[in-house]
C-alpha cells in the first residue's frame, strides 16, 4: 500500500498556501516594481518564493548543499545574486506588500470605531561570531536586564497595527554614527546612484533621523494610522515634536531624566518634580496622576500634550509615564492606546525564534542582510494573514505550529555534521594538528557513536 508521508502532504500544503499568496497580492509586480527583475534565466518570483518557504518546509540552503540535496531548479549562485544585489529597492517592495495587504484584506475586518497605530521599536541583530561584516558595529542592547554593546545591528522597525494583527512597513539596520564603534565601512565599490549605497547612509545616521524619514514614507504612502506608539528610547521632545509636524499624534512612554523637561504653568520641570508637586488620585484608580503640559525644543517651538502616570505593576511603589500629543483622548484610551505596541514585541520573537531571522544566511554584505530580513517579514505577512482569517482563538505561536507542524532547525545529523566540520577547523588552526591527525580523531569519535548516525557520516566523511 503506497502512502505520501504526512510531513510531505504538509509541505505542498504549505507551498500551496505560498503560492496563493504571491498571486493574490501580485509580489511579482511588486519585485519588477522595486528594480528586481531579470531579462533571462530563472524568474525572480521563482527564487523569492523558493526563499519564502525554507522555514516552513523545514529546509536549510547551506545544509543542502553539503549535503548533496540542493535541487530547487537553480544554482545557489542565483540566490546569491539577488541577495546582494544593491539596486534591489527592498523599501519599496515591503511597503507596497504591506499597503496592499491593509487595504485589501485587513482594512475590511477591522471595526470604524478601532484606532489604528503605527508601532516603531528597535531590536538587537546579532552577528556576535563575524567580524568583516559590512558595517557591523557595537551597538547597545537594552532588550535584556543588563544593558550591554554587542556586535551586530540596531533592527529599527516600523509596523502598523489595528490591535489584532501587525504588518511590518519598514525596517532599517542601524549600524554606529561614532566610527570608532564600527568594525568595517562601506563597500566603495558600491555604485553611490544605488539604492543600496543610500541604505548604508542611513545606517551610519542617528535613530531619530532615520525614524523621521521613515515615518515620511509612511505618511506619504498614505498608511490608515494616525497615532505613533513608541518606547522611551525614542520619547524626547524634539522627536516628538518632529513627528507632530507629520501630522501624526504621538502615544509614548516618558524617560525618567533630569535633564529632559517639561513645561507646566509657566514653569519647566521634570517628570518627578510634577509628580511630587501635584495631588495623586486615590482609590483603585486606573492612573494616578494626569496634567496637561508643553513639549519644546531649541528653536522654541511648542506642542500640548498630556502626561498620565499609571501605576508600575512589577513595583507598585513606582509609576510609569506615558505622553500623548492627542488631547482628544481620555486617560484610559491612552493608557488603552499604547498596550498596542507589545504586538512589535510578539512580532520580533516569531522572527527571531521561528523565522529564522539574523541566523538562515550569514552573508556579509549589507544587502544580504536587508534582503534576508525583508524575506522574513514577507513571511510572518503570510502568518498573521492566516490568524486573522482563522476564526480560532489560539495564539499566534499555536497557529505557527500547525502551519508548518514543529519546524526543526536542522536534523541531528545534519546539526552534528556541522559541529564536526567545525571542530576540524578547530583542531588545525588552534592545535595546528595535520590533516591526518584530525581524521584519526574524527574517525575514532563516529565510531563510538549510535548505528544509526554513523553509516551516512562515514560515507560524508570519507567523500
Amino acid at each position: 500500500m503506497n502512502s505520501l508521508p504526512e510531513n510531505l502532504c504538509n509541505e505542498k500544503s504549505i507551498i500551496t498556501s505560498i503560492s496563493n499568496f504571491i498571486k493574490e497580492y501580485c509580489i511579482g509586480k511588486a519585485l519588477k516594481k522595486a528594480n528586481a527583475y531579470k531579462s533571462k534565466g530563472t524568474p525572480v518570483i521563482h527564487v523569492f518564493a523558493y526563499l519564502l518557504q525554507l522555514a516552513y518546509t523545514k529546509k536549510s540552503m547551506y545544509m543542502n548543499i553539503l549535503n548533496g540535496t540542493h535541487d530547487p531548479g537553480f544554482a545557489r549562485d542565483v540566490v546569491y545574486r539577488l541577495l546582494n544585489s544593491p539596486y534591489i529597492n527592498w523599501t519599496t517592495f515591503l511597503l507596497s506588500i504591506a499597503i496592499c495587504v491593509i487595504n485589501h484584506k485587513i482594512s475590511g475586518l477591522t471595526s470604524t470605531d478601532r484606532v489604528n497605530a503605527i508601532v516603531v521599536d528597535d531590536t538587537l541583530y546579532s552577528r556576535s561570531r563575524s567580524k568583516k561584516v559590512e558595517l557591523l558595529a557595537n551597538v547597545h542592547d537594552h532588550t535584556g536586564k543588563s544593558s550591554k554593546f554587542r556586535r551586530g545591528f540596531r533592527l529599527l522597525t516600523i509596523g502598523w497595527t489595528d490591535g489584532v494583527t501587525l504588518i511590518p512597513l519598514l525596517f532599517r539596520h542601524l549600524s554606529s554614527e561614532n566610527q570608532k564603534n564600527r568594525y568595517t565601512e562601506i563597500n566603495q565599490n558600491i555604485d553611490k546612484r544605488s539604492c543600496g549605497y543610500k541604505a548604508r547612509l542611513q545606517a551610519i545616521s542617528t535613530a531619530p533621523k532615520v525614524l523621521l524619514e521613515m515615518l515620511g514614507q509612511v505618511v506619504k504612502a498614505g498608511i490608515p494610522a494616525k497615532h505613533v506608539l513608541f518606547d522611551c528610547w525614542f520619547a524626547y521632545p524634539a522627536t516628538i515634536i518632529s513627528i507632530v509636524k507629520l501630522n501624526l499624534n504621538v502615544v509614548a512612554r516618558l524617560k525618567n531624566s533630569p535633564k529632559i523637561q517639561y513645561c507646566i504653568n509657566g514653569k519647566k520641570k521634570t517628570l518627578s518634580q510634577i509628580y511630587s508637586s501635584l495631588k495623586k488620585r486615590r482609590g483603585r484608580s486606573k492612573y494616578l496622576l494626569s496634567v496637561s503640559v508643553k513639549l519644546y525644543n531649541k528653536f522654541n517651538e511648542t506642542v500640548d500634550a498630556r502626561i498620565v502616570y499609571v501605576r508600575d505593576r512589577n513595583n507598585k511603589k513606582n509609576w510609569i509615564a506615558l505622553i500623548s500629543t492627542d488631547m482628544s483622548l481620555s486617560e484610559e484610551e491612552i493608557i488603552q492606546l499604547y498596550g498596542k505596541r507589545w504586538d512589535i514585541e510578539v512580532f520580533f520573537k516569531i522572527c527571531k525564534s521561528y523565522l529564522n531571522l539574523g541566523s538562515e544566511f550569514q552573508g556579509l554584505s549589507y544587502d544580504a542582510i536587508t534582503a534576508h530580513t525583508t524575506v522574513v517579514m514577507v513571511r510572518y505577512m503570510i502568518l498573521a494573514l492566516e490568524k486573522r482569517q482563522n476564526e480560532d482563538p489560539r495564539s499566534l505561536g499555536e497557529l505557527f505550529f500547525l502551519c508548518y507542524d514543529e519546524i526543526a532547525d536542522i536534523q541531528f545529523a545534519e546539526a552534528l555534521e556541522l559541529i564536526l566540520s567545525l571542530l576540524r577547523d578547530v583542531l588545525e588552526e588552534v592545535l595546528f594538528l595535520t590533516n591526518e591527525q584530525v581524521n584519526q580523531l574524527i574517525d575514532a569519535f563516529i565510531v563510538k557513536l549510535p548505528e544509526h548516525y554513523k553509516g551516512s557520516l562515514m560515507r560524508k566523511t570519507a567523500s
